[in-house]
């Protein structure tokens, strides 16, 4: 139970808890989405309490500057239903006396009061009007369980996922010809290949996640496929004929038998990603990226 009680001064060096109560609490200054982040206070995305069947926050003996009442009413005025309330906690030290109103006729040892800044959807620090008062609740507080497979993709959010960088001969503007050995692969960096590292860290659990390629996928334009499980082997001159050894392919017509006149090529890479939390947890997730070239192919003219 929280009670209000009345308008508060914050002083400094008070310790950082987060509210028991059912909404989601950050005990950290990490991002999360859709909470705003609340720097040296504990952040949780709660409902201010609000007077009976008005669907105002309550004000207590003195609380509250007015302003989060205001914003309130314009929610509903919208048919907002969900909770857009901001809130950051301080266990206040030191305690009220014996006998404060702020202990709702609780004995200092009985639950804790602690110091609440409430603001209507933006970072209850920053925020113009905030709500601000004391409350008292009858349990310690306890962190919220972070889910490590959200961290996981916010790490992956953090790294530059590329499609492949084609690399293929003939060259696109070049011309190839007709049973000769075509070459495909992809140039070999963390953004077209990997390995690509990336962490993020909430409530005390970091997740490292890292991505690599784990097959192309080359759709040649003469309705063949060819599976990669390697980057593929660039040409050189020196190869001559000789097939690619890890990812080729060889055209039986020429690219002339299509309406565009050349073959349209798409390199489709999926990226496997593992990811592993500091408190035990692993995953795995999957990313797809895909590029594409025109080339041409022609038959031989063989004179008499």
């Amino acid at each position: 139970m929280l009670s209000a009680r009345r308008v508060l001064t914050w002083p400094l060096g008070l310790a950082i808890l987060a509210l028991p109560t059912s909404s989601h609490a950050y005990a950290d200054s990490e991002p999360s989405t859709g909470v705003t982040p609340c720097g040296k206070w504990t952040c949780a995305g709660v409902g201010v309490p609000q007077a009976p069947g008005t669907g105002k926050p309550a004000q207590g003996g003195g609380g509250g500057s007015g302003g989060g009442a205001t914003d309130a009413d314009d929610a509903d005025a919208e048919g907002d239903t969900e909770n857009p309330w901001h809130c950051v906690y301080k266990l206040a030290d030191p305690q009220p006396p014996a006998g404060s109103l702020d202990w709702e006729g609780h004995e200092p040892g009985d639950g804790a009061v602690y110091e609440e800044i409430c603001a209507f959807g933006e970072d209850p620090e920053s925020h113009d009007s905030a709500f601000h008062r004391m409350v008292w609740a009858a349990d310690p507080p306890t962190a919220p369980a972070v889910d490590p497979a959200v961290l996981a993709q916010q790490a992956v959010d953090k790294m530059l996922l590329r499609a492949p960088a084609i690399g293929i001969t003939p060259k696109p503007g070049g011309k190839g010809v007709v049973g000769m050995p075509v070459y495909m692969w992809t140039e070999k960096g963390p953004e077209t290949y990997g390995p690509n590292v990336a962490s993020a860290a909430a409530g005390g659990i970091t997740v490292t996640a890292t991505a690599k390629v784990s097959k192309i996928v080359w759709t040649m334009g003469d309705g063949e496929t060819v599976t990669c499980t390697t980057a593929g082997t660039p040409y050189r001159a020196e190869y001559g004929k000789k097939p690619s050894p890890d990812c080729g392919h060889r055209y039986e017509q020429p690219s002339s038998a299509t309406p565009a006149g050349t073959f349209h090529v798409t390199a489709t890479s999926t990226w496997a990603i593992n990811w592993e939390a500091t408190n035990g947890p692993t995953g795995q997730l999957t990313e797809v990226r895909d590029s594409a070239v025109d080339i041409t192919v022609t038959e031989v003219q063989v004179l008499n």
